[in-house]
């Protein structure tokens, strides 16, 4: 590398480091950016898992030749499927 190479490089360290000190500088910010991270993960996970489920409900209802599974699938569909109150 040249030695101009090594100072650019070296700048632009020195800038990302600079940046992530600010960046936690400020610790309330920093909390309440984690927090709503944790916020978007937990949701992101129920909803995944939610609708994970709902599929292999789905799929498993649809399964007539097993019928213990079938009935049991079935009775998942339809519970997930009625109104509620």
């Amino acid at each position: 590398m040249e030695e101009k190479q090594v100072v650019d490089a070296l700048e632009t360290l020195t800038r990302e480091v600079e940046r992530l000190n600010a960046r936690h500088a400020r610790p309330l910010r920093h909390l309440a950016f984690q927090f709503a991270r944790g916020l978007m993960f937990g949701l992101g996970s129920v909803v995944g898992a939610s609708l994970l489920v709902s599929v292999a409900a789905w799929w498993l209802s649809q399964i007539e030749f097993l019928p213990i599974i079938g009935n049991w699938a079935a009775q998942i569909a339809s519970e997930i499927s009625a109104p509620r109150p």
